[in-house]
């Protein structure tokens, strides 16, 4: 009979939705070490990087990053709807592309929702919800006023969406950018020997609490980053103009 005393939050758990839960950890961590070194090494740089780049500075490439999670969102819809056929997907993930950037507002406000749903979820999961074997029995379980938390948080980031877009793209750009850092530091982690997936799920409100901070200094930073390169480029730009017009009136 498997040992049930397991550690979780810095405490023994004798739940069966710990114990479920952290198997599921332990065999996603072992999925990955088992991965080649080239592999963690380059895919984990890169996912650092791109993590880096996108939480710090993703606002002002807001065009390429949804046109980026349009192409990822309709290859893998097209990928699960068609049977896994490569053609349909490569023609989803270009439709999914189009459909980013003309309807950019409303495929961010989906990206918004979409977030503050699952965490909402995760957050309101771990308060409420002491045992559970599947989601299934965990969504059965959590009371009503956790749900209509959830739905208030998925209308206000609607709304939020198209009456303050700026704002909900720079949330999104530094929560995409965070999680592509914690999957890139679990690859390099992982390439050392460490088990970082173990040491995330035995304490999830820590890691929970700094993903959160990430995401909103992140935020905050390119909120006013971007505001100072736009400003500074219509400066350059202003005086640009001056001069060209300095030259073309005749000298006296």
């Amino acid at each position: 009979m498997p040992n049930s005393n397991r550690i979780v939050s810095g405490r023994y758990s004798y739940g069966l939705y710990e114990e479920t839960m952290l198997d599921i950890f332990q065999n996603l961590e072992q999925m990955v070490s088992e991965l080649s070194p080239t592999f963690l090494v380059g895919v984990g740089t890169g996912s650092v990087l791109a993590g880096l780049f996108i939480w710090l500075g993703g606002l002002g490439f807001r065009k390429y990053l949804v046109a980026i999670v349009g192409a990822f969102a309709g290859g893998i819809s097209g990928f699960l709807i068609t049977g896994r056929n490569t053609v349909l997907s490569l023609v989803s993930a270009g439709l999914g592309v189009v459909l980013a950037l003309v309807l950019e507002k409303i495929f961010i406000t989906i990206m918004a929702a979409v977030l503050a749903a699952v965490l909402g979820f995760t957050v309101m999961g771990q308060i409420c919800v002491g045992q559970a074997d599947s989601l299934q029995q965990a969504c059965s379980q959590m009371p009503v006023y956790s749900w209509a938390i959830i739905a208030a948080l998925v209308i206000i980031s609607i709304a939020a969406g198209f009456y303050f877009r700026r704002i909900i793209s720079a949330l999104c750009c530094a929560a995409f950018g965070s999680m592509l850092l914690f999957a890139g530091m679990i690859l390099l982690l992982s390439y050392k020997g460490a088990e970082p997936i173990s040491y995330i799920s035995g304490n999830p409100s820590f890691y929970g609490m700094v993903f959160a901070s990430m995401v909103a200094f992140g935020a905050i930073e390119q909120l006013l980053l971007c505001r100072f390169v736009k400003g500074k480029a219509k400066r350059v730009e202003k005086a640009n103009k001056s001069e060209q017009k300095s030259k073309k009136e005749p000298s006296s």
